[in-house]
């Protein structure tokens, strides 16, 4: 079993950033620079956000984070993205959801210049995406398909299961992963709530993409020998013996199913590093207009 070390690669991946940033300042250019909006005070977002600005550090960057109450209201955020839309000086913004109830997140993310829209939400991105066009891709499907690359692992006709259908994980990695690309060329298979028979599909999978939230999903009898896990859950538990009261915890039972797979993504350390990484990605490729001019 090999354990796939997104911190490691993650940090990688940064420091090349680092090294094409450098390079762009001596040539004249100036920083990219990434904005966040960040609403209330939730804790895995605080805790998310706080990681951005320092990759961003990392990476040469320019960073403004502008915070806002659970009070705020759509309109003066609507107002905001419009403003970082129209400043010169950001190459990419996000809003860190969630968000309150009282505001339509699908508003939000349509307001967002796509040029902007380095999370890869904004459904024109996400339209180029499906049919293969150069755009901004969702952070964490990008970075799930960086680490299949970058670890060599196969995936020309693999069976692949996707668990999990959200907009932000789910869909957009099976779109990757039944592209004509490397990796890519899987055979897809997308299991959600309403799927009948998810334990005998799994079972069958060569590649398995958890992404539903649910700790511990997927056991050992739902996984075959020499599988690889990608494990995308990241779901606080309690854990008294830790000082912040809790820990996380993936939607694989790790324990038990890493000695049956060939290569496994721990929580934390696996996918969540990846995650931001192709966040400052996407924003250098702003910065440059390599995408959108």
């Amino acid at each position: 079993m090999t354990l796939i070390d997104g911190k490691k690669i993650a940090d990688d991946i940064k420091r090349e950033i680092a090294a094409e940033v450098d390079q762009m300042v001596a040539d004249g250019h100036r920083r990219p620079h990434l904005a966040a909006i960040l609403v209330g005070h939730d804790g895995g977002s605080e805790t998310y956000v706080a990681n951005k600005v320092k990759a961003c550090e990392m990476c040469g960057f320019r960073s403004t984070l502008i915070r806002f109450e659970d009070d705020v209201t759509e309109e003066t955020l609507l107002q905001t993205i419009d403003e970082l839309n129209r400043d010169p000086e950001v190459d990419g913004f996000i809003v860190q959801l969630p968000l309150p109830k009282h505001i339509s997140e699908q508003k939000i993310i349509e307001a967002i210049d796509y040029r902007k829209d380095v999370d890869g939400f904004h459904p024109i991105n996400v339209g180029r995406m499906s049919i293969g066009l150069p755009c901004f891709l969702s952070a964490t499907p990008a970075g799930i398909i960086e680490l299949l690359r970058r670890y060599e692992i196969p995936t020309r006709g693999a069976n692949c299961v996707v668990l999990g259908r959200s907009n932000i994980v789910g869909k957009p990695v099976a779109t990757l992963m039944m592209q004509k690309a490397n990796p890519g060329n899987a055979t897809v298979t997308v299991l959600h709530s309403a799927s009948k028979d998810i334990k005998e599909k799994c079972a069958e999978a060569d590649i398995i993409i958890a992404a539903l939230g649910s700790p511990g999903f997927v056991t050992a009898d739902m996984v075959k020998p020499g599988a690889v896990i990608i494990d995308v859950g990241t779901t606080r538990v309690p854990d008294a013996t830790r000082k912040s009261g809790f820990r996380l915890r993936g939607d694989v039972d790790f324990e038990n199913v890493a000695e049956k797979c060939s290569f496994i993504t721990p929580v934390p350390g696996g996918v969540g590093p990846m995650t931001i990484c192709s966040l400052m990605k996407n924003t250098l490729l702003a910065a440059k207009k390599e995408i959108y001019c």
